[in-house]
């Protein structure tokens, strides 16, 4: 079954919302609907990023994947973009 992840580039946290609650509720969205490969945090230029990786059965499956993703995480923190890309040999590339 094909890979894909979702990346959100995230902004200010909702009031009441501890930082480490964001990444493990992100997966868990994921977890609801697919199996969750890894799920990591980045900082790029001073923004953190929630990576999910997640099997899907095909861009249409994925994309709602990533998008109840965004919707729970939407909840917890500020969204500020998010793209979703699949596994293609050793590269991601945009699903």
């Amino acid at each position: 079954m094909p890979s894909f992840r979702v990346t959100i580039a995230i902004g200010a946290l909702r009031p009441g919302i501890a930082p480490a609650a964001v990444l493990p509720a992100a997966a868990a969205a994921a977890a609801d609907l697919t199996t969750v490969e890894a799920s990591d945090l980045a900082v790029v230029a001073g923004s953190a990023r929630l990576i999910v990786r997640f099997t899907a059965e095909d861009r249409e499956i994925a994309a709602q994947i990533a998008d109840h993703v965004l919707e729970v995480t939407g909840t917890l923190a500020e969204p500020r973009s998010s793209t979703l890309t699949k596994r293609v040999g050793g590269r991601w590339l945009a699903a």
